[in-house]
């Protein structure tokens, strides 16, 4: 057997090695400069269909999941709307996927994938949904799991949500490597897949975002089934990008041109997420601005070379919610709608009743997906957890809300309003990263090419910006 220099220095110099052994990707294969490369050509070649994707994620108890019209939340967003205005809200259930959430998609072709290839087992990073549905869906191939969390801080206490999530990988039979919060996840995920040899099942390859094309494709089915149009605008929890990314894809493979693509996150500015002490002073652990604004940014800051996930290319807005806002309408639909789902899942959910309040009334505004909830994950818990951390937790109105010291709960309904991103200084953002890594009087005319269409602009728009 030969043996590696397991250094951090020296694993990470051969992560792209690494990768093409557990992944069956030569990513130099699309890699055309440090920024560009053939995006459409790498998410084509995973070659499949649409068809056989959905087939896929049936065999494994993914899919089809129900869409719901939330009559009462709709009625309650008209009495503080405007006369005229007030859309339709109607949420996609994705908490009926096995596991428990849309995350189940990304696993499904993944799991397929490794099965067919001949590996043994499938190995994430994540300390989210998506190793439940790792786990899950290797449990039904039959292959082995392996989840690198990150649990703890140097105190060894783990924020409840990632330790719920941990006893479910464990209980779908994934052995979790526990870690606390550093630099060390990638690293051990690249030990972990030389040492044994397993899949990457990694949040960010192309199969993994190909899964989740199905949630937007299933959307528009059921809204024009049911309403005989398309949505007019899709509300999408905002972190790595790959949620996004996918269902957008999804539409536009559908034809929904012209549904609107909002982004949401949940508001952490001011918190570090690779912070020790803030580890545990934030609520939500997926779907807050420290993913959310960092991967819109700069995308290619994952543990493949380059990310299938690339959210700039197809968001159209960009809402921000408060941690306060998003525990108000979780309780909101558990009290008015009769269905309790995890507060990260609502995010979207928030920033839909803000996009509701402003569009017609015979528009219609889906909510892309939802998640389980329980132990840990519940909004209680989160909550307690907060107070027992120093952090503040009141009614009054949610603009006094400050990440990290204090949760305002608003008091009613009509407080819940989030706020718009600047998109284009996100833009900029990007393009000052880009060149970072590559210096701007080397960008050739393919690298402009591709840097348009990653953040949705013209060459022009780009070749106009001071930093280009």
């Amino acid at each position: 057997m030969t043996m590696h220099d397991t250094s951090y220095a020296a694993v990470m110099a051969r992560k792209n090695a690494i990768m093409k052994q557990s992944l069956g990707i030569d990513y130099d294969d699309y890699i055309q400069s440090p920024i560009a490369f053939d995006y459409e050509r790498m998410m084509a070649e995973t070659s499949y269909t649409m068809d056989d994707i959905r087939r896929i994620q049936r065999e494994t108890k993914v899919g089809d999941t129900p869409l719901f019209e939330l009559r009462n939340l709709t009625a309650a967003v008209r009495r503080i709307s405007e006369p005229g205005k007030g859309a339709t809200i109607l949420l996609k259930d994705e908490a009926a996927n096995a596991s428990g959430s849309f995350k189940a998609r990304r696993a499904a072709i993944s799991a397929y994938q490794a099965l067919i290839k001949g590996y043994r087992g499938m190995i994430a990073a994540t300390s989210g949904n998506y190793g439940a549905a790792v786990a899950s869906q290797a449990a039904q191939r039959g292959l082995k799991s392996i989840i690198v969390q990150e649990v703890f801080d140097s105190r060894g206490v783990g924020q409840p949500e990632i330790v719920e999530k941990g006893r479910k990988c464990e209980a779908y039979g994934a052995e979790v490597i526990k870690l606390s919060v550093g630099p060390e996840l990638f690293y051990m995920l690249l030990r972990t897949l030389e040492e044994t040899g397993f899949f990457n099942a990694s949040l960010y390859t192309p199969f993994g975002i190909r899964g989740v094309e199905s949630l937007g494709y299933e959307i528009a089915e059921q809204v024009r089934a049911r309403y005989g149009k398309d949505p007019d605008a899709v509300v999408i929890t905002h972190a790595g990008g790959g949620n996004l990314t996918g269902t957008a894809r999804g539409l536009l493979q559908a034809g929904c041109t012209e549904s609107r693509i909002v982004a949401c996150s949940v508001d952490l500015s001011g918190l570090h997420m690779a912070s020790d002490r803030d580890f545990n002073r934030k609520a939500f652990t997926t779907g807050h601005t420290g993913f959310g604004v960092p991967f819109a940014t700069w995308p290619d800051r994952v543990d493949v070379p380059r990310n299938a996930a690339r959210s700039l290319r197809y968001m159209d807005e960009y809402q921000l919610v408060s941690q306060g806002e998003v525990f108000y309408i979780t309780e909101l639909l558990t009290k008015i709608e009769g269905i309790e789902r995890g507060p990260a899942g609502n995010t979207s959910l928030t920033a839909a009743v803000t996009l509701a309040r402003q569009m017609d009334e015979d528009q219609i505004v889906v909510v892309q997906e939802t998640e389980y909830t329980g132990a840990g994950k519940h909004h209680n818990s989160q909550l307690a957890f907060a107070r027992a951390n120093g952090i503040e937790v009141r009614r009054g109105n949610p603009v006094d809300n400050v990440p990290g010291k204090a949760i305002v709960i608003p008091e009613h309904l009509a407080q819940v309003q989030g706020r718009v991103q600047d998109l284009d200084k996100l833009r900029r953002s990007y393009l000052k990263n880009a060149a970072e890594r590559l210096p701007i009087a080397e960008w050739t005319d393919s690298d402009f090419e591709f840097l348009a269409a990653d953040i949705k602009k013209d060459g022009e728009w780009v070749r106009n910006q001071g930093v280009a």
